[in-house]
Order: C-alpha cells, then sequence, then structure tokens
C-alpha cells in the first residue's frame, strides 16, 4: 500500500481494502465476526464493521495506516481472553477488530533469548524454550496455561500469574518490542541488550498500555536455564495470616528459591469439586485454606525439612511434599481450574487487587466483614498469589440465579467496598488483568489528577485521534 491512504466514504469500499493488503479470507464481517466481538468471560459484546487477520507486520501497518486516514478505531486482539473486557469491540461506532493470531512465527531463539511474533501462544513459547532446553517462566493461573492466551495480549496487559515471585512480571521479561504506532509507522526496537542507557525505556509504554498506544507485533523475551529440580508442597494453614507467616519464613531460608506461593480458599476447592472433572480434595480432612508452595533448585526432602522447621504447631495443620509431577499436576490442577469452575456458575463480582504482602490477611479480614455486612447470603472467592500480594477477590451470591441481579444492582457497592479498602492499604485496583472496560471508570476514583494527566498526555503524544482501542484504560473519545 502507498504511505498516503484514501479516504474511504463505502464500507464496502474500505472492506474491499482489507481484502487487498492481507487476502480476501482473511477479512470477517457479519454473523462470521460475532464471536471475536465478545469477550472470555461472556460479559462484553461490541459491534465492529470487520474482523481483519493480517499474516506479518507490514500488513498491519497497512492496516492502521487506512484506519487512521479514515479515523476509524480499531481494537487489538490476540487469543481475547482478556478478563476485563480490553479485547473487544464497544457496542457502539465504527471499529475493526485487528486480530494478531496467523502471526506465530518464531523469528530467532538462542540459549538466552527469542524472538517471537505476537500472534505466538504462551504455550507455544514454552514448548519452544523447553524444546531448546530452556525456561520461559510465565505461567497463567488457569487450567492447561490458557492454551488460547497469545504472547501480544500477555504483553499488552503485562501479565502476571504464578511464577511473579521469583521471575517477575512480563515486563520483565522483555528485552526489546516491535510496534506499529498509531499512524501505522513500525518502531523496530527488537533489540536482545540487558543493558541500554540511551534515554526512555520506550518498551515499558506499550507493556501494560493495552494496545491504546500501539499494537505489539514481535518481542524479544528472555530465556532462563531450566531448573534442575522441582519440589512442591500442599499445606493447610489456620488462615491467610499463617500463610504470610510461612512465605516469609520460606524467603528468609531459601530466597527466590520459592517460584510459586498460591493459596485457595475453601469456596474456591468447593466451586472446582463440584464443576471440574477428576478433581479430589488434597487431605482427608476438609481445611479452610490451603497454599500450594512450589521451589526450584531444592530438592524434595530440603523441603520437607523446611516446613517441618518452620512453623508446625502455629497455624500449620497438614502438608504434602512431592517432587513427582503427577501429584504436583493435581494439586496444580486445583489452583488453575479455579476460574474455570466459577465462570460455570456464572458471572460474578471480580477484583484482581494488590496490596503489600505483609497487609494481605488484614485486607481479607476488613473486606469479608465489610461486604458481609452489607450483603445477605454472599459468597466470597478469595485465592491467588499471595507471595506478590496479589488477590483474585470475586463476590456473588450462593444462589447462583439470583446473581444476575445482584451484580446489576450491587456491583458498583461491591467495587468501592472493596477498593476502598485496598486503597487504604495502598494498593492496585489492578494487579494483571489490567483495566479494559471493567475498570475504565473506577480507575478514576484511585489515581491522583496528576497521574490521570500524565496517562492522558501520554495518550494524547502517541494517538491524538484516540483511534487505539477506545473506551480501554482511559475514556479517550474519538477526535472528530
Amino acid at each position: 500500500m502507498k504511505p498516503d491512504m484514501p479516504n474511504i466514504v463505502e464500507l464496502s469500499d474500505l472492506i474491499n481494502f482489507f481484502r487487498g493488503i492481507t487476502g480476501p479470507d482473511n477479512v470477517l464481517t457479519g454473523e462470521p465476526a460475532a464471536p471475536y466481538c465478545t469477550d472470555w468471560r461472556r460479559r462484553y459484546t461490541g459491534r465492529a464493521l470487520a474482523v481483519v487477520f493480517p499474516s506479518d507486520t507490514e500488513q498491519v501497518a497497512a492496516v492502521v495506516k487506512l484506519c487512521a486516514a479514515n479515523k476509524i478505531a480499531l481494537i487489538p486482539q490476540g487469543g481475547n481472553t482478556s478478563q476485563c473486557g480490553g479485547s473487544v469491540p464497544l457496542p457502539q461506532g465504527m471499529q475493526i477488530v485487528l486480530n494478531l493470531s496467523r502471526m506465530k512465527r518464531i523469528r530467532a531463539l538462542n540459549a538466552t533469548s527469542m524472538t517471537v511474533e505476537a500472534g505466538c501462544t504462551l504455550a507455544l513459547v514454552r514448548e519452544t524454550a523447553e524444546q531448546a532446553g530452556c525456561f520461559f517462566p510465565l505461567a497463567l493461573g488457569l487450567g492447561d496455561d490458557a492454551p488460547q492466551c497469545e504472547i501480544g495480549g500477555n504483553l499488552s496487559t503485562n501479565a502476571g500469574g504464578i511464577a511473579v515471585l521469583r521471575y517477575g512480571t512480563a515486563r520483565s521479561l522483555v528485552l526489546g518490542l516491535e510496534v506499529v504506532l498509531p499512524d501505522g509507522r513500525i518502531w523496530h526496537g527488537l533489540r536482545s541488550l540487558r543493558k541500554d542507557n540511551t534515554g526512555y525505556d520506550l518498551k515499558q509504554l506499550f507493556i501494560g498500555a493495552e494496545g491504546t498506544l500501539g499494537i505489539i507485533t514481535a518481542a524479544v523475551l528472555t530465556l532462563f536455564p531450566q531448573p534442575q529440580s522441582v519440589a512442591m508442597a500442599c499445606v493447610a494453614v489456620r488462615d491467610p495470616a499463617t500463610a504470610v507467616a510461612l512465605l516469609a519464613h520460606l524467603r528468609a531460608t531459601c530466597g527466590d528459591r520459592i517460584s510459586a506461593f498460591e493459596f485457595i480458599s475453601r469456596s474456591c476447592l468447593d466451586l472446582v469439586l463440584q464443576h471440574i472433572p477428576h478433581t479430589q480434595e488434597p487431605f482427608a480432612a476438609r481445611y479452610e485454606w490451603i497454599v500450594l508452595v512450589e521451589l526450584s533448585d531444592v530438592l524434595q526432602a530440603s523441603l520437607d525439612t523446611l516446613l517441618s522447621d518452620s512453623l508446625s504447631g502455629d497455624g500449620i495443620i497438614a502438608s504434602h511434599v512431592s517432587s513427582e509431577k503427577n501429584h504436583m499436576k493435581t494439586w496444580w490442577t486445583l489452583r488453575k481450574s479455579i476460574s474455570e469452575a466459577q465462570k460455570r456458575e456464572g458471572i460474578s463480582v471480580k477484583h484482581d487487587i494488590a496490596v503489600p504482602v505483609s497487609r494481605v490477611a488484614e485486607f481479607i479480614t476488613q473486606a469479608d466483614a465489610a461486604l458481609c455486612a452489607a450483603f445477605n447470603g454472599i459468597r466470597i472467592v478469595a485465592f491467588g498469589h499471595i507471595g506478590d500480594g496479589n488477590i483474585h477477590y470475586n463476590v456473588s451470591l450462593l444462589e447462583a440465579r439470583l446473581n444476575a441481579a445482584f451484580i446489576r444492582e450491587s456491583e458498583r457497592k461491591v467495587n468501592h467496598i472493596v477498593y476502598d479498602i485496598v486503597t487504604q492499604f495502598n494498593g492496585s485496583i489492578s494487579a494483571e488483568h489490567g483495566l479494559g472496560q471493567l475498570k475504565v471508570n473506577e480507575i478514576t476514583r484511585h489515581k491522583s489528577p496528576l497521574e490521570l494527566e500524565l496517562m492522558r498526555n501520554i495518550k494524547h503524544a502517541l494517538d491524538p485521534h484516540g483511534l487505539m482501542n477506545p473506551g480501554k484504560v482511559l475514556h479517550a473519545a474519538i477526535d472528530e
């Protein structure tokens, strides 16, 4: 395509231009486009003029230039597994969904890094690294590591997951990016340098921006040596405070060898056991709180000793330790199936919050008490990454059939109760899922006016017409 794109009046002409860029079979309209306009949780549904599937960065750039010339909004999309409605169009307006799933090439691979396109699934990236004798640590707390999710979306939301404690969030795992800017220019930033102190770290602008500043088309990812051994413990604890104390003890004794530290409440286990086949109680008795601990480069016997020397008799009720893969997989299934189990009972008021690790137990106590005082018959599903203070704290009614009305009438009040407590603890209302549509209004209550002003200034500098994923992260109307 020529650099100067035409202004198009007729929709049919626009669709034909897209087909000319990507090929006739790679543009969907009408009913075939509908599945790409509804989010994974089936909470948000929008409308798109078309869903376009480019095969390379040059095609992405050509589509973006055409949309920019005609003031048409773009919704970048990968596997469409956003938890916050960030990857689907809004119900109103002229919007194009730009799905990057065809862009799934591994461009380069060595012992320390790999360069991948945005449409590569996280599962493919992890598998490719493993086949090369390396390890890519990003792993989500979803069943089978969310087989649909793609690396472009992982980076655009700065995904966290279960290995943050040792390896950091997605932004810690990126050395370089390739990005198509809102005007269609391509920023070639695919550097594999660990040190580059030549000004602003531009890649960090796009990681976590949810496609509102540009479209990530490729990334250089850091690889690590594979762990030589892995041991895991399933521990029943008296309460979240015991879990926090156990974490502190393990950190003091084995440092960054803790690769995961997850906790699961009784309500989570009950949902998983009810809805997910072939799952079972991890202990002979029913306990209210379970902690999963994974240590890398530590032998099973060492973990046994660490647990027996830690807090035995002071909140640790029971524990199993294993380095056998089937045992560990069984325990991880309990954790990774929670979201799917809850989804089968319908939507809930979801919270992906973070507070200082030392205050996790205090947050749960205060939030539980405040919600139970405000509402009758509620169920609180609390679980997640206690090792980095990130709690998934979901609220619904015990009677699932009443949930739609409860959410419609009470979601805002529930959010205010939870988020106000988070703010008291100097926490975050979005730890790893992003803001999307779900929290675009709520964020204005919890970021300072100066922070919002700086964010809007960055947005306007890169996307002055508000065409990139409008209505997500910030309210940015399309400039007519």
